[in-house]
C-alpha cells in the first residue's frame, strides 16, 4: 500500500470519527432543546395559569389543538418532513446517499410535534438530518466522494447508537437498511437482508459509533441532560416469573397487535380526509389532548416519562398502568398517521413498560422481568425482527435478561397480523400513508 493510500485511509477514518462525534453532539443538542421547550411549555406555563386562578385541567386539549394547527401549517407549507427513518436507511443502502434538501426545515419539523406533546419519538428527524449532513460533507470533500456510501451509513449508525444509547443496535440497523416491517418494505431494497461489511466499513462504523457515544456522554457530563430512559440493572427470574411469563408476553403482544390495528384505522381516516394536512393534524391534536387530560403519561415521546413512571408506578394501580400503556399504543399511530411526523420506538418502549408494571402489580412477579417480557413482546409484534428488538432493548434492560428479551420478541413476532396492517403505520414519517 502506497503512502498516499495510507494517508487517504487515515483521513477517511478521522473524518468518520469526527462525523460520529458531531452526530452525538447534535443528538444531545436536540434532546436539550426538546426538554427545555417541554419544561417551559408544559410546566412553567400551566403553573402560571394555575397561579392566576384559571382552570388548567383543559390545558392539554387546548395546547395540543394549537399544536395541530402549527404542525399542520408547517406540513402544508414545507411538505412532509422529516423523512421516515426506515426510508432514510433504505435510501442510503440503495443509493449510498441521502438527499438532504433543507436540513433546517427537517430539524424544525422533527422538533415541533415533540414540543406540543406528540406521542412520537425523535429518531426520524435526527436520522434524516445526520444522513443528509454526511452526504453534504461527502459531496464537498473530494477525498470522501468514493467512500460516500460508507460515510453516510456510518453517520446513520452513529446517530442511532447515540439516540438509543445502544451501540449494537446502531451498528446493525443500517446494515439491514430498515429496522421494522410496520412501515412497509421500501421499494428497491432487499427485504432487510444484512450485508456483511468488510474491514474498512467495520472500522468506520465502530469509530463513528464510538465518536457519537463519546460526544454524547461528554456533553451530558458537562451540561447535564441526555436520555431519560432508566437503566434497570437487575432482574430476578424464578419459578413464579416463569409461570407467568407466557401470559405477560401475550399481554405485550396484544398491545403490539392493537398498535397495528390503530395504525390501520388511522390510515382509513387519513384517506377519508384527503389532502387536508391542517385538518388532519388538528384532529390528532384534539384527540391527543383529550387523552392526555385523562392520562397525562399518554403525552410526549416517553423517555423522560419512563423515569417518572418508575418512581410512581406502585401508587397508580394496575388498571391505570395498563390503561396508560394501551392509550400510548393507540395515540402514537394516531399522531404519526395524521401528520405529527416522527418515530415510534420511544413511545412503544414506554407503553410496554407501563403495561409491564401493570402486570407486575397484578401477578406479583419481579417488576423488571415483567417489563422485559411485555416490552419485548410488544416491540417484537411491531418490528417483526426479534434480534433487532433485543439489541434495541439492551439500552435499558440488563444483559442477564437477554434470553427473556429474545424469547418474548420471537413470540411477539409470530403473532399473526393482517398484511394490510403491515403496509404502513402512517408513522415514522408516514411515507406509506
Amino acid at each position: 500500500m502506497t503512502l498516499e493510500a495510507v494517508g487517504k485511509r487515515a483521513a477517511f477514518l478521522v473524518a468518520t470519527l469526527a462525523l460520529g462525534a458531531f452526530a452525538g453532539a447534535f443528538t444531545w443538542t436536540f434532546f436539550f432543546l426538546m426538554n427545555l421547550g417541554i419544561s417551559f411549555l408544559w410546566e412553567a406555563v400551566p403553573g402560571w395559569i394555575a397561579a392566576a386562578g384559571l382552570p388548567a385541567v383543559l390545558y392539554p386539549v387546548a395546547f395540543c389543538t394549537l399544536g395541530g394547527l402549527v404542525v399542520g401549517w408547517f406540513q402544508k407549507r414545507h411538505g412532509p418532513c422529516p423523512s421516515d427513518m426506515n426510508a432514510v436507511m433504505a435510501e442510503v443502502k440503495a443509493t449510498g446517499r441521502c438527499e438532504y434538501g433543507s436540513l433546517g426545515t427537517s430539524f424544525v419539523g422533527a422538533l415541533l410535534p415533540l414540543l406540543f406533546g406528540g406521542s412520537i419519538g425523535p429518531e426520524a428527524g435526527l436520522t434524516g438530518v445526520i444522513a443528509g449532513l454526511c452526504t453534504w460533507v461527502g459531496d464537498r470533500l473530494r477525498f470522501l466522494r468514493r467512500e460516500l456510501r460508507d460515510v453516510t451509513s456510518a453517520g446513520t449508525a452513529a446517530v442511532l447508537a447515540a439516540l438509543f444509547n445502544a451501540p449494537l443496535f446502531g451498528l446493525m440497523a443500517p446494515l439491514a437498511g430498515y429496522v421494522d416491517e410496520s412501515g412497509g418494505r421500501p421499494s428497491g431494497v432487499d427485504g432487510g437482508s444484512i450485508e456483511v461489511p468488510r474491514g474498512r466499513k467495520v472500522a468506520a462504523y465502530v469509530l463513528a459509533v464510538a465518536g457519537a457515544l463519546g460526544a454524547f456522554a461528554l456533553a451530558s457530563a458537562l451540561f447535564g441532560g441526555g436520555l431519560g430512559l432508566p437503566r434497570f440493572s437487575s432482574v430476578a427470574i424464578g419459578a413464579h416469573e416463569l409461570a407467568w411469563g407466557v401470559p405477560i408476553v401475550l399481554a405485550g403482544a396484544a398491545a403490539g397487535w392493537l398498535f397495528h390495528a390503530a395504525g390501520a384505522a388511522t390510515r382509513a381516516v387519513d384517506r377519508l380526509l384527503g389532502e387536508r394536512p391542517v385538518a388532519k393534524a388538528v384532529l390528532a391534536g384534539v384527540l391527543l389532548g383529550a387523552c392526555g387530560a385523562v392520562l397525562p403519561f399518554a403525552l410526549f415521546s416517553g423517555e423522560a416519562q419512563t423515569e417518572q413512571l418508575e418512581a410512581a408506578w406502585t401508587g397508580m394501580g394496575a388498571a391505570a398502568l395498563v390503561a396508560t400503556g394501551l392509550a400510548k399504543v393507540v395515540v402514537t399511530p394516531l399522531c404519526l398517521g395524521l401528520g405529527w411526523r416522527g418515530g415510534h420506538f420511544f413511545p412503544l418502549i414506554f407503553a410496554g413498560i407501563a403495561i409491564g408494571y401493570g402486570c407486575a402489580a397484578l401477578t406479583g412477579v419481579d417488576p423488571v422481568f415483567a417489563l422485559c417480557a411485555c416490552t419485548a413482546a410488544l416491540l417484537g409484534t411491531v418490528m417483526r425482527q426479534p434480534v433487532m428488538t433485543a439489541l434495541l432493548l439492551f439500552l435499558c434492560f440488563p444483559v442477564k435478561a437477554a434470553f427473556v428479551l429474545l424469547a418474548a420478541a420471537a413470540l411477539g413476532s409470530l403473532v399473526p397480523v393482517p398484511k394490510g396492517w403491515l403496509a404502513g403505520h402512517g408513522g415514522s414519517g408516514g411515507d406509506a400513508a
